[in-house]
């Protein structure tokens, strides 16, 4: 009877054992491609870095992750407008998808957003799909936009000027 209790026993261990190694085997998730998953984050980090700039009405932020060119420069103009015209600006992106080859990376988003020109204004409230295109590896820069994006929400709604009191 020892035998059978004893081998009851060696297989409990043998048990708690294997669970203790499997365990111990899948308590930590390691990045399998490193560089590839830092330069994942980089991209995030931008496009969280426009949105950020863009909604705290900070135009140097936003040139600060721009490359220099004749469609940027009327994004910016367009971006120059929104933050004059609206006086709070709400906005959140979701990324669809990304696709990278070499140093150009593609960041498919979904966004949805409302610009208000004073507090009491209920706002414009729009969404869209569209395209950045940044580039770079260590350093992620945009270098053009496609599709609907928030972007000149000023110029594409028409909105008129606020009215000043006393003006007829």
């Amino acid at each position: 009877m020892s035998t059978r209790l004893g081998r009851v026993w060696w297989a409990v261990f043998l048990c708690l054992a294997w669970s203790l190694v499997q365990a111990l085997g899948c308590s930590s998730k390691e990045v399998r491609y490193p560089l590839d998953h830092a330069r994942y984050r980089r991209i995030d980090a931008a496009v969280d870095s426009l949105k950020k700039a863009y909604v705290e009405k900070d135009l140097s932020g936003v040139r600060s992750l721009m490359l220099p060119s004749d469609p940027l420069d009327r994004l910016e103009r367009e971006i120059s407008k929104d933050f004059q015209h609206f006086q709070e600006i709400s906005l959140d992106f979701s990324i669809e998808r990304i696709v990278i080859e070499g140093d150009t990376i593609d960041v498919f988003v979904h966004w949805h957003g409302q610009w208000k020109r004073t507090s009491a204004d209920p706002g414009l409230r729009e969404r869209g799909h569209g395209k950045l295109r940044w580039v770079g590896v260590q350093s992620i820069l945009l270098n053009s936009v496609d599709g609907d994006l928030p972007f000149g929400m000023a110029s594409r709604r028409g909105t008129p000027e606020p009215r000043r009191s006393g003006a007829p």
